[in-house]
């Protein structure tokens, strides 16, 4: 690739000023920029009675804004048709280009590089870096950004916009397939729990208690569980100090947790292998399904469906969030249906190939997701 020539933006971009009064009887869309270089966004719509602002800038299709709170992670883009004719506060400042010379989708492009962003950071002021780091305009247009001919401009864009529009589609057609798979899990179940009878927790999964000795100089990894079905996760060791009075649980590969103060959003999950040696606290509720009736991924999935959830929500009473308490008993005289263990098994085979499909698409996202940042490195990097 031959050298391009550096330009500073205050050679390509002027300011504009479209502030007007803020109208108490009038309405004005908000717009907001997402970070990593993704971009305006409608926001909110607000009465003019209902912002603290003054005065408000309006913006017009083909403007070029930025964050200046959060320029350092990238919050710059254009401003597109369907928010033309919107608003912002005064910590977005508006730019036009000379569309002589530069390309608006080039500029885009370029402010979505993590490199471009570091030098943003480089020149921010504030008070802490993460709360008040203002990039102001006097640093926007030192930038320099290297300009080709306007159009090698244009064929780039048009060919990082092809590429993205491709990546969309993978990312779609994975979306699809997975929703697909849910679908027929879902249609199985409903299937499988058909006419089965109803038995409690009790019977099926009861409780276990595995209370672990404490010794202050020992050491001891404790274990959480996500939200919505997602699983668990590893948190810090706890020294034996930091026990304190507090009763800690050993978790085994296979049991069935629920977390007694989340559990009605879903933290119901499978301990893992690799979650092996690991602890929870009291507000961890242990279950051990038993092998002659029942299996943990097929209890699990049924309290993750809305029956499920909402049975676990009728266990759960109190107010919102740590107010929200599943009790023991409550749990363990939960009833659920129960189809004989030879059909549990073949739902679970399917649950186990989904999850294979889903771990493949992955590493398939995680692929096409690096796909355009690698591209535009190439392209800006000399």
């Amino acid at each position: 690739m031959k050298a391009w020539p550096s330009v500073k933006l205050g050679e390509l971009l002027e300011q504009i000023d479209r502030m007007e009064r803020v109208d108490p009887d009038a309405s004005y869309q908000l717009v907001g920029v997402r970070l990593e270089g993704n971009g305006p966004f409608i926001r909110e719509t607000v009465a003019g009675t209902e912002t603290s602002a003054a005065r408000l800038n309006q913006v017009r299709a083909g403007d070029f804004i930025y964050s200046r709170l959060f320029a350092w992670r990238g919050a710059f883009g254009l401003i597109t048709e369907a928010m033309d004719g919107c608003f912002v506060s005064n910590e977005f400042p508006i730019f036009r280009a000379d569309q002589r010379r530069l390309e608006l989708g080039y500029l885009a492009r370029w402010f979505q590089l993590p490199s471009v962003w570091r030098k943003v950071e480089e020149n921010c002021t504030g008070s802490t870096p993460t709360t008040r780091n203002r990039f102001k305009e006097q640093f926007f247009f030192d930038l320099e950004i290297p300009l080709p001919p306007l159009t090698e401009q244009q064929a780039l864009v048009a060919r990082l916009d092809a590429l993205a529009e491709k990546t969309r589609q993978v990312e779609a057609h994975l979306d699809a397939v997975e929703r697909d798979a849910e679908h027929l899990l879902a249609l199985r179940f409903r299937d499988a729990i058909a006419d089965a009878p109803l038995r409690p927790m009790a019977e099926v999964a009861p409780l276990v208690r595995r209370e672990q000795s404490i010794d202050l100089n020992g050491r001891y990894p404790e274990l959480g569980i996500r939200s919505f079905g997602k699983g668990t996760f590893h948190k810090p060791p706890l020294s034996g100090g930091d026990v304190g009075t507090k009763r800690l649980y050993s978790i085994e590969p296979g049991d069935l947790l629920f977390s007694n103060v989340f559990a009605w959003e879903g933290a119901i999950a499978i301990a893992q292998p690799e979650d092996a040696g690991r602890f929870g606290s009291h507000r961890f509720i242990t279950c051990q399904a038993n092998p002659e009736l029942t299996t943990a991924a097929f209890l699990r999935y049924y309290f993750l469906t809305d029956e499920g959830v909402l049975k676990i929500g009728e266990a759960s009473p109190g107010g919102a969030g740590r107010n929200r308490t599943l009790g023991l008993e409550k749990l363990m005289a939960l009833e659920v249906p129960m189809p004989t263990l030879a059909v549990q098994q073949t739902f679970d085979r399917l649950q186990t190939e989904i999850a294979a499909l889903k771990a493949k698409h992955t590493a398939i996202r995680e692929a096409n997701a690096a796909l355009l940042p690698a591209t535009l490195e190439r392209v800006f990097t000399q």
